[in-house]
This record gives structure tokens, C-alpha cells and sequence, in this order.
């Protein structure tokens, strides 16, 4: 039968042995599947070919279609110049796993009659019975390749459903087998608590960015090949720590999957980020964590917030204005904007003009905000009033809390830069003298070190200077008060923030009989009896300007007054 199928013209031409690897692991490990395949030029001798040129360009490279392959397509481009006699490689699926490139290199070599060869037989492509055979083996080949892949993810599906499957550690954190631990360097625990702490503290990730680059902190990375390094953070390093929940003691698995992206350079698989309730596994408590998951989350949801969508009122911004992203329109439901006006451009003016502008609607609702500001100042300090004496003592003790956390990150950071020294200092002793090109080049290590170690110092007696003297005791309440009672805009906005959404009633109730917060209607005159405006909180904390009417009956839904067009 393969004298029928190998002709003298086949013999004349040369054959190609095709030798290929799925990965760099099986090349490396897999020697004897290597050895049986440059084998087979033993047997394209035996059937008579003098002329043998053998391809391994495809040496770890997969056959699924995903991955170049240069030796392929080179194959191939001299299959179909009729250089070729026969193509050869132990096992058919060495040549393709998907269909394309597989139907093509039959098709090239029926048409100029070239046969494929393996360890069992030979195939003429021009031959019904070789086609199909050859056909149904490339589709076997294909599907094989797909049950691996399902059984493998499967596995690994499972795997990670149970919290055990870890596939890397972020900075922070070190593999114990199927579990993860925190890192055993103190100044790498404190560095990721403290970022949490200031994240919380501030209200917003980008703030805590600057506290670190204003006292020049630097916080620790992970490199490519596991070693943690420590470098000028920014903002997309705080921010994934805040958005995993790993830092907060739970197992996540599955937060991203890939998907084909196109582009000018073709086809490129691109990663996409899921949304929290596609993920794969959610543990919480499978490890310990810096923080507690509920406080984890707490901070997670409050940056999240902080983006100035319709959904959210945004982060407080710079500027006198207190309800700055906090207002609503009551016609329209949109955000009203601030614009400053007056010489100084520090008067207030709120407007709902999103609607004309981007629509050609008419206008809303627009008013000053100097009378409106001061009457939720006020409303918001009666609110805190009784708790101040007790706020004031907390604040001062929270600001020289912060003095300490500074301090503390350079104490740590110099004894970190000592030890360089001192491991630079043993390796320069180390070394032969009399080797100069190694000495020098320590030497200078030594020295960048020692330099480092100066930078810290001076960082640190620098802050020791600039640290304000205690304060003397106030001498009455009131004093004490006025200490806290003028507190800057981005400060006021996030109190009001903050105290509008934590006393948000779990019911839709029309007016509030609890303590007094700031969910109670409050009024202001605009210089008109015919138009007095007034707003109100909605139960998920923002504000709706909208005008009073004469009412018997609660509202529906779930606004805290009885609102009506304006």
C-alpha cells in the first residue's frame, strides 16, 4: 500500500520532518518525546528519501491556533512552492489542533501531491479514503485538546471553589503551600496598614496619594520574580490594595477573564474585570487579613462612592461650597452644579443646568448658596454639638496620632536603610582587594547606601522640626468648641456626607421622631413671597431641592418631605 502511495516523483523532492512541543515545560522535561520524534528521520530514509530537512522552529509553541508559528508556515510556503515530496512528524496533531491550519496543509498538499507521513502510515490527500481518514483525525485532534482543556479547568474550577487554589501572592502577603500568610517584614505590615488607615481617614485614595508623597513615604511592590521592592506609590497602588478583598481576609478567585480585543495590530486577548457577583469564589475569613472584612468593605464601598457619577455624590472637592455634589433637582433628577461669582469668585451659586446644556431644556432651579450653606452649618453643628468637647480632645489626639505614624514609617525606613548598609558593608569586606573591578562596584554600593541612609535622617529631623509644640488646654467649653467649629470646605462637605448616610431610616418614613438629625426640612427666603425653596434628604443620603406645599398625607416614595415641581 505505501508503494501505491510514495511515486518516484515524491522521492525527488525533498521531505520536511516537522518536530514540535506544546511548552517550554515539555521541551525542557519531555527529552525522550523529543528524541522519538528526530527518530523519524530513520524512517523517511527507510522509504527512500535522500533529501531530509528537519523544522523544530515550533519548539514550545502551541498548535491550538492561539500563537505564531514561524516553522509551520514555513513548511507550508515551500509545500506549496512543489518543493516538497512528503511531510513527516510522529504523530499527525504535531502538525495542527485546530482546524484552519490543519484543512490547509491537506488542501496545499493535494493540490501539488505531496503525502503525509507518521509512525504508523502514509496518506495521499488525493486519495477519498486518505482525505477523510485525515479529516476525521484533525477533528479528533481538535476535540481532544478541548476535553483536556475542560477537564483541567474544571479541576482547577473546583479547586478554587474550595479557597485552595493559589496562584499568587500579592505584595503584603507570602504562599504557605495552599494558603496565604502575611509577610513576615514588619515594615511591609505596617506600610499596608497604614494605607488603609489614611485611606479612611480621608475619605478618598487620592488623598491618602498625596499624604504619602507630602511626607515622602514610599510603599512596598511586587516585581516579576517575587521580590518585594519599595518605590514612590501612586494612585493605581493604593487603589488595588482598597478594591482586594485579599487584604481583607478573604479568598477571591475569578475577578477577571479574557477576552479577544481587536485592533490595528489584529486580533489581542485583553483582560476584563468582572463585577463582584460574577466572580468564581468569595471566601471571607479563609486567611487573616491587615483588616477586618467588614472594615475592608466599609472603605472599599467609600472610594467606590467617590466616583462623580449620577449614582454617587463624588468626593468632597476644594471650594467654600458645603453641598457641592450633594444636591439633586427635583424636576429632572440631576446633580446641580456650583459656579462661584463675586470679585473674590468665592460666592456659591447652585444651578441645575445640566438638562440646557446638554439638551436644550428648559431650566430648572437656580439660587444662591451663602443663606443655604449657613443654615446647614448651623443645623449640622447642633447635631454635634453635644459630642464636642469629646470631638476636640479626640481630634488632637488623632493629629498627633498622625505625627507618630509618620515618624514610626521613617524609623522603619531608616532601620531598613541601616541594615542595607550593614549587608553592603559585609559583602565590600568580603571581597578580595585585589580584585578591583568586584571592589569598586561595591564600594559604590556601599556608598549609595550610606547616602540613603543620610536622606532618611534628614527626612526625619526635618519632621521632628516642623512638628507643632502641644497645645495649652482650652480654658472653657466654648473655646474648646471654637476649635472645631470652622473646620475647611472639603472637611464640612464629608461630615455632612457622612452624617446625612449613617442616619438614613431603614423605613420610608414621611417625617423623622428620632433625635435630631439632618433629615429635617429646612427653608431659606430668596427675597420673593411668591417662591420660597426648601430641600430635603432622600433615604440614601442626598439632597433634593425642591418647594413646599400645603400637604395632609405623607409623599410617596422615599423623600423625606412632600416635594413638588419647581
Amino acid at each position: 500500500m505505501m508503494a501505491d502511495k510514495i511515486r518516484p516523483h515524491h522521492l525527488e523532492r525533498k521531505a520536511i520532518l516537522y518536530v514540535r512541543q506544546s511548552s517550554a515545560h515539555q521541551v525542557l522535561h519531555n527529552r525522550e518525546s523529543s528524541a522519538l520524534q528526530y527518530a523519524m528521520r530513520d524512517r523517511l530514509v527507510g522509504l527512500g528519501w535522500s533529501q531530509i530537512e528537519t523544522i523544530d522552529d515550533d519548539l514550545g509553541r502551541s498548535a491550538a491556533g492561539g500563537v505564531a508559528r514561524a516553522g509551520f508556515e514555513r513548511m507550508v510556503a515551500q509545500v506549496c512552492l512543489g518543493k516538497v515530496g512528503a511531510v513527516a512528524a510522529r504523530e499527525v496533531s504535531r502538525f495542527a489542533r485546530n482546524s484552519r491550519d490543519w484543512q490547509q496543509l491537506i488542501e496545499m498538499c493535494r493540490v501539488v501531491d505531496t503525502v503525509l507521513i507518521d509512525q504508523e502510515t502514509v496518506y495521499a490527500p488525493r486519495q477519498g479514503n486518505d482525505r477523510l481518514l485525515l479529516g476525521l483525525k484533525g477533528s479528533l485532534n481538535e476535540y481532544e485538546l478541548d476535553l483536556l482543556r475542560q477537564r483541567s479547568l474544571s479541576a482547577r474550577h473546583e479547586k478554587a471553589r474550595r479557597g485552595e487554589l493559589v496562584v499568587a501572592a500579592p505584595v503584603g502577603f507570602v504562599k504557605a503551600g495552599d494558603r496565604l500568610e502575611k509577610d513576615p517584614d514588619r515594615r511591609v505590615q505596617e506600610a499596608i496598614n497604614l494605607v488603609f488607615d489614611k485611606v479612611a481617614e480621608l475619605g478618598s485614595a487620592r488623598q491618602a496619594l498625596l499624604w504619602f508623597h507630602e511626607h515622602g513615604l514610599d510603599l512596598p511592590t511586587r516585581r516579576r520574580n517575587g521580590d518585594v521592592a519599595w518605590r514612590r506609590p501612586n494612585y493605581a497602588t493604593i487603589h488595588r490594595m482598597i478594591a482586594n478583598p485579599i487584604y481583607g481576609g478573604a479568598y477571591a478567585y475569578g475577578k477577571s477573564c479574557v477576552a479577544a480585543g481587536y485592533g490595528a495590530a489584529g486580533v489581542r486577548p485583553r483582560s476584563r474585570r468582572k463585577a463582584r457577583d460574577e466572580w468564581l469564589a468569595l471566601i471571607p475569613g479563609a486567611h487573616e487579613g491587615y483588616i477586618g472584612w467588614e472594615r475592608a468593605e466599609t472603605i472599599r464601598k467609600m472610594v467606590s462612592e467617590n466616583t462623580p457619577t449620577s449614582r454617587y455624590h463624588g468626593a468632597p472637592k476644594h471650594g467654600d461650597a458645603l453641598l457641592a455634589g450633594l444636591l439633586r433637582c427635583r424636576r429632572c433628577g440631576r446633580k446641580l452644579t456650583v459656579r462661584y461669582t463675586g470679585a473674590k469668585h468665592d460666592i456659591p451659586r447652585y444651578a441645575c443646568a445640566r438638562g440646557w446644556l446638554d439638551n436644550g431644556e428648559p431650566r430648572c432651579i437656580a439660587f444662591g448658596g451663602l443663606r443655604v450653606d449657613d443654615a446647614i452649618e448651623e443645623a449640622l453643628f447642633q447635631v454635634i454639638e453635644p459630642g464636642a468637647l469629646a470631638a476636640a480632645v479626640e481630634a488632637e489626639a488623632q493629629a498627633a496620632h498622625r505625627r507618630d505614624q509618620v515618624r514610626d514609617a521613617l524609623m522603619r525606613d531608616l532601620e531598613a536603610a541601616r541594615y542595607a548598609v550593614d549587608r553592603a558593608f559585609r559583602q565590600y569586606d568580603a571581597a578580595d582587594p585585589t580584585n578591583r573591578l568586584v571592589a569598586v562596584e561595591l564600594e559604590l554600593r556601599w556608598n549609595r547606601a550610606l547616602a540613603h541612609v543620610n536622606e532618611i535622617e534628614a527626612k526625619i529631623v526635618a519632621h521632628d522640626a516642623a512638628a507643632p509644640p502641644p497645645p495649652e488646654p482650652p480654658c472653657s467649653r466654648s473655646t474648646l468648641c471654637e476649635t472645631i467649629s470652622r473646620p475647611s470646605g472639603r472637611r464640612r462637605r464629608r461630615m455632612l456626607a457622612s452624617r446625612s448616610a449613617s442616619s438614613a431610616p431603614s423605613s420610608r418614613r414621611w417625617w423623622p421622631t428620632s433625635t435630631p438629625t439632618l433629615r429635617r426640612l429646612c427653608c431659606w427666603s430668596t427675597g420673593s413671597a411668591a417662591f420660597t425653596p426648601s430641600y430635603a434628604c432622600r433615604a440614601d443620603g442626598a439632597v433634593c431641592a425642591i418647594a413646599p406645599r400645603k400637604t395632609s398625607s405623607p409623599p410617596s416614595g422615599s423623600w423625606s418631605s412632600s416635594p413638588t415641581m419647581i
